[in-house]
C-alpha cells in the first residue's frame, strides 16, 4: 500500500467521528409521552409480554434483525493474533457491510478469553440478545470446535464467516468456471494449498456440490495430507486420502483446480504449467495471492483465475455472501445455517452471474459491457439483485430443511433494503 492510501485509511476511520458505526433511533423520542412509552412506565408492557412468551421478543424488540459480530482477535485478516482490541476496526467494518448491503443491524463484540471454552461460555451467555451470531477472525483449529459447540448450545444461527463465507463464494465461482471449461465437478481433481479453516470449509462444500473427496489433495506445511500421516488433527484427518502424492508439486501436477488459501507468492508459473488443460485457479491469499494473474497468464492462456482482490477479475469477496445469508436466515427465524442453506447460497450466486449485467454494475465499474465468461464468473458486490436472489434461496431452503420457525415473508423476494 502507498503511504497516501495508508493515511487515507486512517483518516477514514477517524473522521468525521472515530469508528464506522453508530446507533440510531427507530421510534419517536421527542415528547414526554414518547419517553413514557419508550421507557418507564410504558416499557413494562412488552416486558410482561416477553416474560409470558419469549417469542414476543421478536415482536417487541430489535432482536430479530440484530447480529453480533464476535471475535477473540486470534486471526485478524492476514495479520495474525494481534488481540481482540486490534480487531475492532475489522468487526466494525463487518457491521458496516451488514447494514450497507442487507439492512441488518449489527454490534461488534471483542472478547478477551483465556481459552476457547471461556470464549464459548461468554458468547453462549449473551446469545439471547441477538437474532444471529457471526464469528470472525478466530484461528484454526479452535474455530471449528467453537462454532460447533455454539451451534449446539444456541437456538439462533451461528456462522463463522472466515470459513463458510469464503466457501460459498468459492463454490459459486468454481461451479461456473468448470462449466465454462467444459469439466464435470464429479470428475475433476483439485490441489489445495493451505489446510486451515477456509480451506477445509471450501473443500467440504465442494464435496457437497458433487466433488469426489478422493480427488482432493490438500497440502499443509508438511505436504500432502495422506492416509499414512500420523500428525493430523481431526479436521485435517478428514481429508487424508490414499495416494502416493507427497509434495505440493505432486498434488498440482495434472490437477484441474488449484485452490490457494495460504500465503503470498507460494506458487510458481512452472507449477501452473503442470496442471491439466483448461485449469481453474483460485489464488485467494490476501492481499497478495499465491500467484499473481500476470504470472498465470504468462504460463498459459487456457486458465480461469480468481483472487481475493478487487483490482482483478473474479474477486472472491465474502460480502457477496454473509449479509444476504443472514438476511434470509433472520427473516424466516432460522435456528441455524445448515449445509443445504450454504449450498443454496452458492448456487444462487452462480446463477446470478449468468444473468445479464445491470447498468448499475457497469456504471460502478466504469465499463460498457460485462458478461458471463472467463473474466466474469462471480457477481459483483454492487449488484443490488444479490439481496433478493441470495436471501430468498437461503430463506426457502431453511424452510424446506425444517430449521425455520417462520414462513417466507410476504415482501420476498426483496428488491431493495427499503423493503426491509
Amino acid at each position: 500500500m502507498s503511504e497516501d492510501f495508508k493515511q487515507a485509511a486512517l483518516d477514514y476511520h477517524q473522521f468525521p467521528k472515530p469508528g464506522k458505526i453508530s446507533v440510531e433511533l427507530t421510534t419517536p423520542a421527542q415528547t414526554s409521552r414518547d419517553l413514557s412509552l419508550a421507557y418507564s412506565p410504558g416499557v413494562a408492557e412488552p416486558v410482561k409480554e416477553i416474560a409470558a412468551d419469549p417469542e414476543n421478543a421478536y415482536k417487541y424488540t430489535a432482536k430479530g434483525n440484530l447480529v453480533a459480530v464476535i471475535t477473540d482477535g486470534t486471526a485478524i485478516l492476514g495479520l495474525g493474533n494481534l488481540g481482540p482490541l486490534a480487531s475492532k476496526p475489522v468487526m466494525e467494518g463487518k457491521s458496516l457491510l451488514f447494514k450497507r448491503f442487507a439492512g441488518v443491524d449489527s454490534i461488534d463484540i471483542e472478547v478477551e478469553s483465556e481459552s476457547p471454552q471461556a470464549f464459548i461460555d461468554t458468547v453462549r451467555r449473551i446469545a439471547i440478545t441477538f437474532g444471529g451470531i457471526n464469528l470472525e477472525d478466530i484461528k484454526a483449529p479452535e474455530c471449528f470446535e467453537i462454532e460447533r459447540t455454539l451451534i449446539e448450545q444456541c437456538d439462533i444461527p451461528v456462522f463463522h464467516d472466515d470459513q463458510h463465507g469464503t466457501a460459498i463464494v468459492t463454490v459459486a465461482g468454481v461451479l461456473n468456471a468448470l462449466e465454462i471449461q467444459g469439466k464435470k465437478i464429479e470428475e475433476v481433481t483439485m490441489a489445495v494449498l493451505g489446510a486451515g479453516a477456509a480451506a477445509i470449509s471450501c473443500s467440504k462444500l465442494l464435496i457437497l456440490a458433487g466433488m469426489n473427496p478422493a480427488n482432493i489433495f490438500m497440502c499443509d506445511r508438511k505436504g500432502v495430507i495422506h492416509s499414512g500421516r500420523d500428525d493430523l488433527n481431526q479436521y485435517k484427518a478428514g481429508f487424508a486420502v490414499e495416494t502416493d502424492k507427497r509434495s505440493f508439486d505432486d498434488a498440482i501436477n495434472g490437477a484441474d483446480i488449484f485452490l490457494g488459501l495460504s500465503g503470498p507468492d507460494m506458487v510458481t508459473g512452472e507449477q501452473i504449467k503442470t496442471m491439466a488443460a483448461n485449469p481453474v485457479i483460485f489464488a485467494c491469499a490476501n492481499p497478495v495471492p499465491e500467484i499473481m494473474p500476470d504470472v498465470v497468464a504468462a504460463a498459459r492462456d487456457d486458465a480461469i483465475m480468481a483472487t481475493g482482490r478487487s483490482d482483478f477479475p473474479n474477486q472472491v469477496n465474502n460480502v457477496l455472501g454473509f449479509p444476504f445469508i443472514f438476511r434470509g436466515a433472520l427473516d424466516v427465524r432460522a435456528r441455524r445455517i445448515n449445509e443445504e442453506m450454504k449450498l443454496a447460497a452458492a448456487k444462487a450466486l452462480a446463477g446470478l452471474a449468468k444473468e445479464p449485467v445491470t447498468q448499475e454494475v457497469l456504471d460502478a465499474y466504469g465499463v460498457d459491457s460485462m458478461e458471463f465468461g472467463k473474466d466474469y464468473i462471480i457477481p459483483k458486490a454492487t449488484d443490488s439483485r444479490l439481496l433478493g436472489v441470495v436471501s430468498t434461496a437461503v430463506a426457502q431452503t431453511a424452510i424446506d430443511t425444517g430449521v425455520a420457525d417462520g414462513p417466507l415473508p410476504a415482501n420476498y423476494p426483496l428488491q431493495s433494503i427499503s423493503d426491509i
